[in-house]
């Protein structure tokens, strides 16, 4: 019969190697390295440490001990429940969670979103961090920055850290102008993302409209300005609405108010798939011809763009592999490079059958 430690001092992995017999090392492979015993050892190794109510080594004491601790935060700038629901957030994490679980590691997902100045220390614990979407002067951004741990940036540039971007001023210039040419007498409409700081839908005024920053949105929106002006069109900031979240929601608001404006827009330019979704429907709702009397394109190309009725045309950034690289290139160390993947137009039946 095994005899525990007394209830009130913790289990610790060497005085549970006392107890059974066998070293530390055992013990840890047994329930890390599983293939280092042989399993009928390890099943004796198991059962023995349920039942001393041992749960196995500490992961803070390992990571002192060793230096590492096997998990990759991703520090993200929203919240961590919009992460579940949005597509290119989602396919983003799918192609990191598959770099990661060839490489044996674990993934910590941080919100900026929900970050005071106060902390409780839970971004010492990751070797590294994929930092996703701009971080505005973010303490928890600011404390990882301390930890002086490895850092991959994703849709972002900052100094010292490698990156990962697509050019979204010439992807979005590419679609707007393939939009443009194919809408006679073009009134157009913009449906932006997150292009100031609100959390209202709402139309942006004069002065904010040229106001541009490093943020992937404004990045695109200088894009379809290029190709409104190339095109020799205007738009007005009462044609440019600020969608805040990503989320049908905010984007048949937006869809709404766009479709309901007069003159009525006959190209509408969408900053993503979600957007465009959301101007399909309420162009159905109003019964306006897609593509005959309206020309939709978004940005993105989720794998429901391809399922709208009409498929949408959009642009594709790879969002997936995206992900993938990220956990690459700070897995393999590859801590300096500055990477712009390409995008490709997808032509679909939203500016012509």
């Amino acid at each position: 019969m095994l005899i525990a430690e007394p209830k009130n001092k913790p289990l610790t992995l060497k005085s549970v190697s006392k107890v059974l017999g066998v070293s530390t090392a055992t013990i840890s492979n047994a329930f890390n390295r599983p293939d280092q015993l042989s399993a009928k050892l390890r099943d004796k190794i198991l059962k023995q440490c349920q039942e001393l109510g041992y749960h196995g080594p500490n992961l803070t004491a390992r990571t002192l001990r060793k230096g590492e601790s096997g998990v990759i935060g991703v520090l993200l700038s929203d919240s961590l429940a919009y992460y579940f629901t949005d597509p290119v957030a989602n396919q983003f994490l799918t192609g990191i969670a598959e770099v990661l679980e060839k490489n044996h590691k674990q993934l910590l997902m941080l919100s900026c979103a929900e970050s005071t100045k106060q902390t409780s220390g839970i971004e010492t614990l990751p070797d590294g961090f994929i930092v996703y979407g701009t971080q505005d002067k973010n303490p928890l951004f600011e404390r990882v920055l301390q930890t002086n741990k490895p850092i991959v940036t994703v849709d972002f540039d900052t100094d010292n850290y490698a990156s990962i971007n697509i050019d979204n001023q010439a992807a979005a210039k590419e679609v707007a102008m393939y939009a443009l040419q194919h809408t006679q007498n073009a009134n157009i409409a913009i449906l932006g993302l997150r292009l100031i700081h609100s959390d209202r839908v709402c139309r942006i005024t004069e002065d904010e409209l040229y106001n541009e920053g490093e943020s992937v949105s404004r990045r695109r929106l200088t894009g379809y300005m290029q190709a409104i002006n190339e095109q020799d069109l205007n738009i007005t900031s009462d044609y440019i609405w600020h969608i805040p979240h990503n989320t049908y929601e905010d984007a048949t608001k937006a869809a709404r108010e766009a479709l309901s404006t007069h003159p009525q827009p006959n190209c509408v330019l969408c900053m993503s798939d979600v957007i465009a979704g959301a101007v399909l429907a309420i162009a159905r709702e109003k019964n306006i011809q897609v593509p005959q009397e309206l020309k939709v394109v978004g940005f993105d190309d989720i794998p429901e763009a391809s399922r709208t009725s009409p498929a949408l045309t959009t642009v594709c950034q790879k969002s997936i592999e995206k992900g993938r690289l990220a956990a690459s290139k700070l897995v393999k160390g590859e801590l300096t490079q500055k990477t712009i993947l390409p995008t490709a137009l997808i032509k679909r039946e939203t500016v012509e059958f």
